[in-house]
């Protein structure tokens, strides 16, 4: 991998752990059972992500 191909992976791991936060910061207070699971879904599929690319180192 180039430093420039590593810079992107890092950056992509940065927001994919932006954004499975503030999806897990929503889980905590939405009160509508399904809007609550579809974005738990969203968190789990961020984590899922950030997992497939940390393997790419």
């Amino acid at each position: 991998m180039t430093s420039k191909e590593l810079l992107y992976v890092e950056d992509a791991l940065g927001h994919e752990t932006f954004f499975q936060q503030k999806c897990s910061e929503a889980v905590q207070t939405l009160q509508d059972p399904k809007l609550r699971s579809c974005v738990q879904q969203m968190a789990d599929r961020h984590s899922q992500i950030f997992r497939s690319l940390y393997g790419l180192l």
